[in-house]
């Protein structure tokens, strides 16, 4: 049974609460996206100092524009930042949203990715009323191959992502 949502989260899930991202929380953003083990595969050598504060801000911006963020995610038993899971905005394609889900390297193998993942996509076809969702993974992350297909995302094409220079597999998921 899902557990009444906590006035700091916007989304919960059983484990897992949701909340927009803030100017103060770049200790958070740091931990997350300086980690190598999460940015392998996406990022050619890992992000700067600079990369990753301007990161936070392009999260804030995009929920000021869109209300979708990779929204940053918390373990509701002790409060620890797990990661980051959500939307953004696809140009183009107004009704059908990128979805990405970030986990610390100290958080893989509890099932948050899919309960993160799983979360969202409910907010976001039960909630947002979005058509479809987009995705994509680098070609040698197993591990994300697995998750979409678990969820329910279909091979659509590969299609070039500039930030590791390679041809990901890209995915739709329909609301239907």
């Amino acid at each position: 049974m899902k557990s009444a949502i906590l006035p700091e989260f916007f989304l919960q899930s059983r484990r897992l609460g949701f909340r927009t991202w803030r100017p103060s929380d770049i200790a958070l953003a740091l931990n997350l996206w300086s980690d190598s083990a999460v940015t392998r595969f996406i990022s050619r050598g890992g992000f700067t100092e600079a990369e990753i504060r301007a990161r936070l801000e392009r999260e804030i911006a995009t929920q000021d524009t869109s209300g979708t963020q990779y929204w940053p995610i918390f373990a509701l038993e002790d409060g620890r930042h797990v990661g980051c899971c959500g939307l953004r905005p696809r140009q183009g394609h107004p009704r059908v949203p990128e979805f990405g889900v970030h986990i610390a390297s100290n958080h893989w193998r509890r099932g948050y990715a899919f309960e993160a993942a799983s979360t969202v996509i409910g907010h976001a076809f039960d909630v947002l009323e979005f058509e479809a969702l987009f995705a994509g993974h680098n070609p040698q992350n197993v591990a994300s191959r697995a998750l979409l297909a678990h969820l329910g995302f279909v091979h659509t094409h590969d299609e070039f992502y500039a930030p590791t220079g390679l041809e990901h597999p890209s995915y739709l998921l329909s609301r239907t």
